[in-house]
C-alpha cells in the first residue's frame, strides 16, 4: 500500500492487471522489444508466487526484468506468520540476483544493482523483496547515477583464428541467436554474410536478424525434427554461430557428434557443451567482431555454399500452401496469410503450443523484434499480455497476438485491462479444442494421445461480453478479410480460427522421410 500511495504523484505509468502472470509477462516482453527493465510488482504471499512464471520466463528468455514483491515486516519474519514465504530463497533460482530491503538508507544502492544486472549481457531477472514496514519508512538518499557502459572489444588474435577458419570452409553456415538481436547486429551481420557469400540460419528467438527476402537467408530452425535446414547443417563444414545460446536450441540436435567445427561470436563466452566446443571464441561487442573478422577473411573463388541450394525446396514448401482453401484452416495456410496482411515492422506475439512450432517455421520477418517467441522457458499464456506490452511500446504499429485455446484461456483475463489502458490488438485463438503440442508429442511416440481435450466458451461472445470486438472464421476465405477488419479496430479484438492439426502427423511423417534433396 505504502508504494502503490507513492505512485500516486510520480510520472511512473502503473497498469493494475488481472493476474500478476500477467503483470510479469508485460515487463517481460517489454524487456525483450526494448532492452530496458520491464518491471512488475506483487504483493507477499500468493501474489509473488504468481509472479513467479512471469519472472522465470524473463530470466530463461534473457529479457530485463524488475520484481518487486511486498512482504510481512521484519518484525514477523522469525515466527509462523499469514502470508509469509521466504520469497528471497523462493525468488533466487529464477532470478541473476534478488535481496531484500532492510532498511532505507539501501535502496538506492539495491535499486540501482538491480537494474544494472537486470541489463547486463546476459540480461534476466533480478528480485527486490521489501517488507512492509521498511516501504513504510521515510525514503532516504537520492537515487544513483547510471554508470557509465565501454563497449567490449574482441582480441586481435581470436579474431584471426576465426578469418583463416571462414576463408578456408566450403560450406560454411551462419547460425544467429537472440544475442544477436540484443545487440542490434543486423546490420552488421548482414553485411557480413552478404560479403563472404554465406547462407543464415536463425533460430525461434532470432527471428529478423537478417531480412527473411534475402537470398542468403535459409528462415528458421529448431523444430526438433528433421527439416531442409538440417540437411545445410550435415553438409556444412563450419558453423558460425553468432548470438547464439544453447537455451534456444540444443547443439546436440545440430551437431550430435560434435564433429562440427564451430566459430562462437557473442557478448558472453560459451557455455560448456560436448557438442558445442567451438575451435574459435570472439567474446565482445558482436558488431565490431563481425566487422573486423570480415576485413580479415578471403572466400574469393569459393564455391557455393551447400546451404544456397536448399532456398528453393524451403519456399516451395512454404508458398504452396498460398491458395489452399481446405477447413479448418491449416495452420500453414493462417500463418501465410498473417504474415501477407501485416507491414514489416508490425509485431507479433506467439504463446506456446503446437501454433509456436508453425510459427517459428511459417511466420518469417523482415526486421528483429517483429516476432517474438519464448523459447527459454517457453511459458505459455504469454501472448495476450506480450501483445499490450507490444503496443505500449509501439503504439503505432499493428500487434497479433497468436495463441492456442489452452493458452489463451490462461490469461485472457488481460483483455480488459487492454481495452482499460487503451491498446487495440488483434488476438487470433488457433481452435483445436485441446493442448494440441502435447498430442503431437503423444501421437510420435505412443501412436495415439491421452488428456488432451477439453471444451471452450463462445470465444466471440466472450470478446462481446468484454466490450471487445470478436470475430469467428468460417472457411479459408474468411481469414483475409477479417484479420484485416480486426486490426482496423480501436479496441481489442478476438478472432476464433477453427484449425487443422492434422498438418502435424503429416509434418511428422514427412521429416521421418526426409533425405536431403541435392
Amino acid at each position: 500500500m505504502a508504494v502503490l500511495e507513492s505512485l500516486k504523484a510520480s510520472s511512473i505509468q502503473f497498469i493494475t492487471t488481472r493476474h500478476e502472470q500477467g503483470a510479469a509477462f508485460m515487463a517481460d516482453v517489454y524487456g525483450r522489444l526494448t532492452g530496458k527493465a520491464g518491471i512488475c510488482l506483487s504483493t507477499l504471499g500468493p501474489g509473488a508466487t504468481n509472479l513467479m512464471t512471469g519472472v522465470a520466463d524473463a530470466n530463461l528468455d534473457g529479457a530485463p526484468l524488475v520484481a518487486i514483491t511486498g512482504q510481512v515486516g521484519t518484525d514477523r519474519m522469525h515466527i509462523e506468520s499469514h502470508q509469509y514465504l521466504d520469497l528471497v530463497a523462493m525468488f533466487s533460482p529464477v532470478t541473476k540476483w534478488n535481496s531484500q530491503i532492510v532498511r532505507p538508507s539501501n535502496t538506492p544502492e539495491i535499486i540501482r544493482k538491480a537494474f544494472k544486472l537486470a541489463q547486463a549481457e546476459k540480461p534476466g531477472a533480478v528480485h527486490i523483496d521489501l517488507p512492509e514496514n521498511i516501504a513504510g519508512m521515510e525514503a532516504i538518499g537520492e537515487p544513483l547515477q547510471r554508470d557509465k557502459r565501454e563497449k567490449v572489444y574482441s582480441a586481435y588474435h581470436s579474431m584471426n583464428e576465426a578469418a583463416v577458419a571462414i576463408s578456408k570452409a566450403k560450406n560454411p553456415i551462419i547460425l544467429v541467436g537472440n544475442g544477436a538481436l540484443r545487440a542490434n547486429a543486423s546490420d552488421a551481420l548482414t553485411e557480413f554474410a552478404t560479403q563472404l557469400n554465406i547462407p543464415v540460419v536463425n533460430t525461434f528467438m532470432g527471428k529478423g536478424a537478417i531480412p527473411y527476402t534475402h537470398p542468403l537467408s535459409l528462415w528458421t530452425t529448431g523444430l526438433q525434427k528433421r527439416d531442409y535446414i538440417s540437411c545445410a547443417f550435415e553438409k556444412s563444414d563450419l558453423v558460425i554461430a553468432i548470438g547464439y545460446d544453447l537455451i534456444e536450441y540444443s547443439p546436440k540436435k545440430w551437431n550430435p557428434e560434435g564433429t562440427i567445427p564451430i566459430i562462437h561470436i557473442s557478448a558472453t563466452p560459451s557455455e560448456v557443451d560436448s557438442s558445442y566446443i567451438p575451435i574459435a571464441e570472439i567474446v565482445g561487442d558482436i558488431s565490431d567482431s563481425l566487422n573486423e573478422i570480415l576485413r580479415r577473411s578471403d572466400r574469393t573463388g569459393k564455391p557455393e555454399p551447400y546451404g544456397l541450394k536448399l532456398r528453393s525446396y524451403i519456399r516451395r514448401d512454404y508458398e504452396q500452401y498460398a491458395d489452399d482453401d481446405g477447413f479448418p484452416i491449416k495452420p500453414q495456410k493462417l500463418i501465410y496469410d498473417l504474415r501477407q496482411v501485416l507491414g514489416p515492422e508490425d509485431i507479433v506475439i506467439s504463446d506456446v503450443g503446437a501454433h509456436k512450432m508453425w510459427i517459428a517455421r511459417h511466420f518469417h520477418c523482415d526486421r528483429p523484434n517483429t516476432c517474438i517467441i519464448s523459447n527459454g522457458f517457453a511459458a505459455m499464456g504469454i501472448a495476450i499480455p506480450g501483445a499490450m506490452a507490444a503496443k505500449l511500446v509501439n503504439p503505432n504499429l499493428k500487434v497479433v497476438a497468436a495463441t492456442g485455446d489452452g493458452g489463451f484461456m490462461m490469461n485472457c483475463q488481460e483483455l480488459e485491462t487492454a481495452l482499460r489502458v487503451g491498446t487495440p490488438f488483434v488476438t487470433i485463438v488457433f481452435n483445436d479444442g485441446g493442448y494440441g503440442l502435447i498430442e503431437w508429442k503423444q501421437e510420435d511416440h505412443y501412436g495415439d494421445s491421452s488428456f488432451i481435450k477439453f471444451g471452450n466458451p463462445d470465444f466471440v461472445k466472450f470478446a462481446e461480453s468484454m466490450g471487445l470486438k470478436g470475430y469467428r472464421v468460417n472457411s479459408a476465405t474468411d481469414l483475409v478479410p477479417i484479420l484485416k477488419e480486426a486490426l482496423a479496430q480501436d479496441v481489442p479484438t478476438v478472432i476464433d480460427c477453427p484449425v487443422d492439426y492434422r498438418e502435424n502427423a503429416r509434418f511428422s511423417q514427412r521429416s521421418e522421410g526426409l533425405s536431403c534433396p541435392i
